[in-house]
């Protein structure tokens, strides 16, 4: 193993670990957040499924493709078993 080959796997580990320390929970709140816009997003469009009309039914047919691929993720969302501690944040 060549010299060059240690600093580049110490650079990696360095910038690894500074990435863990400074943005690792800007991170997970983005993708949290994004998350709860999507099922939002779903809520709206996809509603009337529910019993939810929100949106008039030839804006959702509109937005149908958009909305198709993540169709069964949303349902298996809305529909699990849900506790209070699903809400609290330990970590």
């Amino acid at each position: 193993m060549s010299r060059s080959d240690e600093n580049d796997g110490l650079l990696v580990k360095v910038r690894e670990f500074l990435y863990g320390m400074m943005l690792h929970d800007g991170a997970l709140i983005a993708l949290k957040k994004k998350a709860s816009l999507e099922h939002l997003f779903m809520l709206v469009t996809m509603g009337d499924m529910l019993g939810v009309p929100i949106v008039p039914q030839y804006y959702a047919l509109r937005l149908l493709p958009f909305a198709l691929p993540r169709l069964p993720g949303w349902k298996r969302f809305l529909f699990r078993e849900k506790d209070l501690t699903d809400k609290a944040d330990f970590g």
